[in-house]
């Protein structure tokens, strides 16, 4: 471990993902590793546990029922099988009185929760879920995803799957009359489809095994970033139904023209290796694993009936990944995240700076309300808006962060576009409320759901807030006493002195609540 990070300089932290079934003998000490972490003693402080949880577990959980545990060893092959296979193998070591230990599966759930409350983790995924909706399922069984939990490709002994991924900038296809652009969305689409399959063929593969499964299946993944800023300059709340139907479109548009685009490379090179026997050579695309209709906007019978014909360049399209660097390179919110506040911190190599959402300033700039005082209450509030009077209602919509919108909406929002996505989506839960029957609700909401990737991490605002021991408190009493507001157009404050500029942005880091090995 630390090899690798000498090798790489130490410039990117290394980090590691484990995936564990909730079956094995081990899964307490596995919860509990991450809890007991030494940093001067134990290497495991990069290495982050994850659960490939089958849906005979989840059931067992909500009838209060026993869950037995079991050595690998010697209750074989549970990790190669999924679905009713699984049930029925598992049940049938359960009565042969092969478990080494029978427990209410209520016991482990309720560590599980715990340990994610504590430490954020493990990660959770679905395993049933994953295997039932891939394209690949007809290769063997999925057996785990990747660090960020959004690549779901197959792997065996001899094959290590490859992610080829790219993400898309969406709020670039916003016209200036605050309406989305489609068809631009398929021509880039298409493009970064035709992109990543140059990748694969010129690619460096250090290991065969990467190579031979690249090649083989030629699965690529295409992410999106700036979800909340589209939202934000269409002028729709995060959780407005205006929102919730663009999200769809945005993605159903992304799948037809990945599938459209692989079909057409497919009629020059020819299908991948091993398309025969996937679901879509039987005409079977994501969105009916869902059992979803697709809108009328595009073309489904016809692409079927192309698809049919020549088949498909690549055996998964669509993979949503954070993308907290690149979405900072490109001034645009990460991934498919709301907004965590409209205030944080940019740090580069020299220095780090306060930053204010952009477009809420760009905002409350033509309100004639942003001034010292509206920076200095901002602060105050932690980089929420929805307590500052003078605000108005339609603008405290648009820019409400994450900790003030509903946690369902964001899992009805993931499954909605995830019958468009043929991996998964990397899905970060956050909530104020830490308590195991609210954790254990949102989980039992989305398995229902069909959620593939149940949770990335598990996330809360920190207890004590830094930001507002830098705030002069008097001035902030007398703004809020000046009839509840701050007075429009004032500016009665000096600017704070370089030195507290750069205590604050010190303190705000904070509570920057950013992916802890980045994206």
């Amino acid at each position: 471990f630390n090899k690798i990070l000498f090798i790489l300089g130490n410039r990117r932290p290394v980090a590691y993902t484990l995936y564990l079934e909730p079956w094995h003998a081990d899964i307490f000490q596995f919860l509990n590793e991450r809890k007991t972490i030494d940093v001067k003693e134990k290497h495991a402080c990069a290495i982050f546990p994850a659960l490939w949880i089958p849906d005979l577990f989840m059931c067992r959980v909500e009838a209060d029922n026993e869950w037995t545990l079991m050595c690998p060893h010697q209750c074989k092959h549970l990790q190669n099988v999924c679905g009713k296979e699984f049930d029925d193998l598992y049940t049938k070591y359960e009565q042969e009185g092969r478990g080494r230990r029978k427990i209410k599966a209520k016991t482990l759930w309720s560590a599980i929760i715990n340990a994610q409350i504590e430490t954020g983790t493990p990660f959770m995924l679905y395993k049933d879920h994953c295997n039932a909706k891939s394209n690949q399922k007809h290769l063997g069984t999925i057996h785990c995803s990747n660090l960020y939990t959004e690549i779901i490709e197959y792997t065996s002994r001899n094959e290590i799957a490859v992610c080829n991924l790219a993400s898309i900038t969406l709020n670039r296809f916003v016209r200036s009359d605050r309406t989305f652009d489609f068809d631009k969305l398929v021509e880039v689409t298409s493009v970064v489809v035709r992109n990543l399959n140059k990748i694969i063929d010129r690619n460096f593969y250090p290991l065969q095994e990467a190579k031979t499964s690249n090649l083989r299946h030629r699965p690529i993944g295409i992410g999106v970033q700036g979800l909340a800023d589209t939202f934000c300059l269409m002028r729709f709340p995060f959780e407005s139904e205006q929102a919730q139907q663009l999200n769809r479109d945005i993605f159903e548009t992304m799948y037809y023209a990945a599938l459209k685009s692989s079909c057409e490379l497919a009629k020059i090179q020819g299908p991948y290796e091993t398309y025969e026997g996937s679901p879509v050579s039987k005409g079977i695309l994501q969105f009916d694993m869902w059992n979803v209709k697709p809108s009328d906007r595009w073309n489904w019978t016809k692409l079927r009936n192309e698809i049919e014909k020549y088949g498909i360049r690549n055996s998964l399209l669509l993979s949503l990944m954070p993308t907290g660097s690149t979405g900072q390179i490109l001034d645009n919110n990460e991934s498919i995240e709301p907004y965590t506040s409209n205030l944080y911190v940019r740090r580069v190599l020299s220095d780090e700076f306060q930053v204010v959402n952009n477009r809420l300033l760009k905002d409350l700039t033509e309100l004639g309300l942003w001034n010292a005082d509206m920076k200095n209450r901002l602060m105050y509030e932690n980089g929420s808006i929805q307590n500052i009077e003078t605000i108005p209602d339609n603008i405290k919509a648009l820019y409400k962060t994450v900790w003030e919108i509903s946690e369902k909406v964001i899992i009805d929002m993931a499954a909605d576009r995830g019958a468009f996505i043929d991996q998964s989506q990397s899905l970060y839960i956050r909530t104020i409320e830490l308590s195991e029957r609210k954790v254990s609700s949102l989980h039992f909401y989305g398995w229902k759901k069909g959620l593939k990737t149940a949770m990335h991490y598990l996330l809360t605002r920190p207890a004590a807030n830094p930001i507002k021991s830098t705030v002069d408190k008097t001035r902030i009493v007398s703004i809020v006493k000046t009839d509840g507001a701050i007075e429009k157009g004032t500016d009665t404050q000096e600017e704070t002195t370089k030195t507290e500029e750069q205590n604050l942005a010190r303190q705000i880091k904070q509570c920057n609540m950013t992916d802890e090995h980045g994206a």
